[in-house]
């Protein structure tokens, strides 16, 4: 195993849970969100989106900040609708979901030895599960976004409708993370950056990143890191055991 410090990237309400799964592998980390997840601006869409909830037949949460934005507007004792669909493209939203009281046979996501956990592998779930003319969709993510599942959902005649349940923004961090960011970027063989986001990526920019290594957890983020300038970069599915496995072949 790599003595390497793995670098997480992740929104920070990800990251403690992450820090303690990899702390149990032996793999030291540390935390330095590039990504800022707020509350909505305007709350009224994700009131209205709870309201119209009995009458969707499918929910799509693109991350856990989306589950857990979504959530936090729910109205007092609200029960997830029997005949709703949850789609998700990690397990770490499907927990979510499922902490959240959806039942696990209403949660679809990537099969378990897919390639990759992204819309492609979440849409190979979702295609046979239905005739999707006329259903109607609710996509709940930030603001923005990749629109490749609402495009194929529309082609399958689906009625899609996308809610802001949360917005992001760049980095805000305080001394010590400052000072850490510093430290790693002084020490490149003693760090190992882990990115889950392009955008992450992207607000390191004008950062002397050159010579840093990268575990990227889709191939489009990891053009991205390469891009950027870091170098090597591998790819991992998107769970601590996984990265860990993928740190080897730095």
């Amino acid at each position: 195993m790599s003595a390497a410090t793995l670098v997480l990237t992740r929104p920070r309400p990800q990251c403690g849970d992450w820090l303690a799964r990899l702390a149990a592998l032996g793999q030291p980390a540390v935390a330095l969100p590039l990504i800022e997840i707020l509350a909505a601006r305007d709350p009224a869409p994700v009131h209205a989106a709870w309201a119209a909830l009995p009458a969707v037949d499918l929910a799509v949460f693109v991350s856990p900040n989306a589950v857990a934005e979504f959530f936090a507007h729910a109205p007092p004792a609200a029960a997830w609708p029997a005949l709703t669909l949850a789609a998700c493209v990690g397990p770490g939203s499907a927990q979510a979901l499922a902490a959240h009281g959806v039942p696990a046979a209403q949660i679809v996501q990537p099969a378990t030895d897919a390639t990759g956990l992204d819309s492609e592998h979440l849409w190979q779930q979702l295609q046979p599960r239905r005739d999707w003319a006329g259903a109607r969709v609710l996509l709940l993510r930030g603001d923005g976004g990749r629109e490749w599942l609402a495009e194929r959902l529309a082609e399958a005649g689906a009625r899609t409708e996308a809610v802001t349940v949360y917005h992001r923004s760049g980095p805000r961090f305080d001394a010590a993370e400052q000072a850490l960011l510093g430290q790693i970027l002084a020490n490149p063989q003693g760090f190992v950056w882990l990115f889950s986001s392009s955008e992450a990526v992207g607000h390191l920019a004008g950062q002397a990143v050159a010579g840093q290594r990268a575990v990227a957890t889709h191939g489009r983020i990891a053009d991205a890191a390469r891009a950027a300038g870091f170098a090597p970069v591998v790819l991992a599915r998107p769970d601590p055991e996984a990265v860990t496995r993928a740190l080897k072949g730095l």
